[in-house]
This record gives structure tokens, C-alpha cells and sequence, in this order.
């Protein structure tokens, strides 16, 4: 078990739910301080921002992120990066208000100014996975670390793993694919058993870049228990993440929704005792089907199974009495017992 603030995160209790607003506010602060009442309104366990700055973490540049978008990846992120000062202001915005805030800082300036605002969690994102120097600087903080690890295989992450421990025992994984958005057969939800195999000390979960919210319930099913989600107040605000985050409605049926899977995942096949009361009606016992004799073989032409289930004999135990002799008058209907024939 890991604590995120005060939260617990492990088996047994419900996913650590994080809504994701990134970037999704295009530097306009209001839509950013939208985001946190989403994300609060939803119920979801945190609300998770990305710190920028962008000439910390980039040179001058005229890449474009692939086919997410053809404008240029330095104006985008210029044109998304929030204040110090604003992100102070949704900190004690949401904290006030009850929600975990925390961030993905991209540069070591970016971490500082973070851990200097007080922030209890840090994000790295699947980009920074292997970025060994930013994840030692975060791991000095020694506050619990979330890892992504898109773009990453097991071989690379136990290296970004054992740089984090060295310095940080909080840590936690995510399972990531990093396409945007990520077609379902992408998503490769064995990898969450896979990374709980491998780090069998660490809490495992999904970043989640598909459509929907479908492979995030999937991912509570088989054991995640963070799940992270771009979310949005409308898919039709401007900018590149906001196409394939998710809208309100969907990210209040996620909180609900993993939170019942995960109420309903693990056990073992057994009767449950709530269960035993319905088996009075549900079962069938062995019944005569017309009026026997005493003296009379038993047969499929006078004996079958019905319901209810309160007889002596149940329907398993049916070849058991095919052939034995009535030694009593049985009536149609009647349901048999071993005191009935021999």
C-alpha cells in the first residue's frame, strides 16, 4: 500500500482516480479553475495539471508532436504554460475545495517550483520515463512519485525504477501506450499483471490515451489500481489533448464505475452464504412425473427433476435412483426420498 496525501492506494481500496486536465485549459486560467469543479464534481481522487516552462525544458524548435497536431510543439506548449502565481492559485483553489492537486513538471525548474508550492505528489509522464537526471532531482523530495512509462520497456523502466528507490521508496507505476488517442488493440491491458509481476512492492495503474472510458474500467478489472484520464469540459474547446479527453458525464461513470468493478473483482468460486436462500427455489430435486406403485422400477418415464429445491434428492444425484424399486405408493408430484424405494 502506497498514501497519496492521506489516500490509500492498493487492492483493497477503491482506484485512485486521477482526472487528468493537462493542458486542456490553453493557458486561460478560468477554464483552468473550470477543470478542478469538474474534477471535483466528478468525485475522481485528484486533478492532475502540467507545469511548463517552456524554454527550461525545450530548445527553439519547429517539430511538430506527430500527428497530434501540425502547429508548432514550442507554441503550443508557450501557449499553455500557467504562472507560477496561477498555479499557486488553483493549489489553494483545490485544496480548499477538498481535491489533491498535483502536476507533471517537464523541466527541473519546473519540479522546484512544485515541491516549493507544497504539492504531496508528483506525475513524471512516459516522456520523462528514462529523463534518469529529472527523476533523481524529483526523487530528493521524497514525496510519493507516480511513474508513467509509455514508450518504455521492462528492460528501461527497471532502470527509471531503481534510480527513483535509490533515492524514494513512494513509488508508483502506471502502464502506458503513448498514442493519441490509442486504438484499444494498442492498449495491451496484460502489461498491468505484467509490471505488478515485475514490481511486486510497487502500486500499478493506467494512463489512459484511448477513447472512452472502456479500457480504464477494463484496466480496474484486471488490477489497476490508479487510473489517470484526460478529461475536458467540451471536446470542442481548441487544442491538441482535448479530441480524445473525455467530458464530464463520462468522467463522473468512470469514478463510479471502477469503483464498483473494483468492489466486484478477486474471490474464488464458491457458494456464497447470501446465496444459499436462493437455493431453495433455483434448484430442482427428483420428483415422480405420474403415480407410482409400490413395487415399481423407477424410470425415466416416472421420474424427472423439478423445482423447488427442497426436496432430499437434487437433481445431481438423479442417475443415483434410476432403477431402484418403489417400496411405497408415490403420488405425481411428489418429491422422493431415499426412504422411498431401495
Amino acid at each position: 500500500m502506497i498514501k497519496f496525501s492521506n489516500i490509500p492506494v492498493s487492492d483493497d481500496h477503491k482506484p485512485f482516480v486521477i482526472a487528468e486536465a493537462g493542458i486542456n485549459h490553453e493557458g486561460d486560467f478560468g477554464k483552468a479553475i473550470e477543470l478542478v469543479d469538474i474534477a471535483i464534481e466528478s468525485g475522481a481522487s485528484a486533478v492532475k495539471f502540467q507545469t511548463h516552462i517552456t524554454d527550461k525544458e525545450m530548445i527553439p524548435t519547429d517539430m511538430t508532436p506527430g500527428n497530434i497536431s501540425k502547429e508548432k510543439l514550442w507554441d503550443i506548449i508557450d501557449r499553455c504554460v500557467l504562472t507560477e502565481s496561477q498555479e499557486k492559485e488553483l493549489f489553494d483553489y483545490s485544496k480548499e475545495n477538498g481535491i489533491l492537486f498535483f502536476s507533471t513538471p517537464f523541466s527541473r525548474e519546473g519540479a522546484d517550483r512544485l515541491n516549493n508550492l507544497g504539492v504531496e505528489l508528483f506525475k513524471i509522464g512516459s516522456g520523462e520515463c528514462n529523463n534518469l537526471p529529472l527523476l533523481e532531482h524529483v526523487a530528493k523530495f521524497n514525496k510519493p512519485i507516480i511513474l508513467s512509462t509509455g514508450m518504455n520497456n521492462i528492460e528501461s523502466i527497471k532502470i527509471s525504477v531503481e534510480t527513483i528507490l535509490k533515492e524514494n521508496s513512494n513509488l508508483s507505476i502506471l502502464h502506458c501506450t503513448s498514442i493519441y488517442p490509442a486504438p484499444p488493440e494498442t492498449m495491451r491491458l496484460g502489461a498491468i499483471q505484467h509490471l505488478k509481476e515485475t514490481f511486486p512492492d510497487l502500486e500499478v495503474g493506467l494512463s489512459d490515451h484511448s477513447l472512452g472510458i472502456a479500457v480504464s474500467l477494463g484496466a480496474v478489472a484486471v488490477g489497476a489500481n490508479i487510473i489517470e484520464k484526460h478529461f475536458t469540459k467540451s471536446r470542442e474547446w481548441p487544442g491538441p489533448d482535448n479530441p480524445f479527453s473525455i467530458e464530464p458525464h463520462e468522467l463522473k461513470n468512470l469514478v463510479d464505475w471502477s469503483k464498483e468493478i473494483w468492489k466486484a473483482r478477486g474471490g474464488e468460486k464458491d457458494i456464497l452464504d447470501d446465496e444459499k436462500p436462493v437455493i431453495d427455489f433455483a434448484y430442482a430435486c427428483v420428483v415422480a412425473i405420474k403415480n407410482i406403485n409400490k413395487g415399481e422400477v423407477l424410470s425415466l418415464d416416472n421420474i424427472w427433476v423439478k423445482r423447488p429445491g427442497t426436496g432430499e434428492i437434487f437433481a445431481k444425484d438423479f442417475e443415483n435412483v434410476l432403477g431402484k424399486i418403489a417400496t411405497v405408493n408415490i403420488s405425481e408430484n411428489t418429491q422422493l426420498a431415499e426412504s422411498m424405494f431401495k
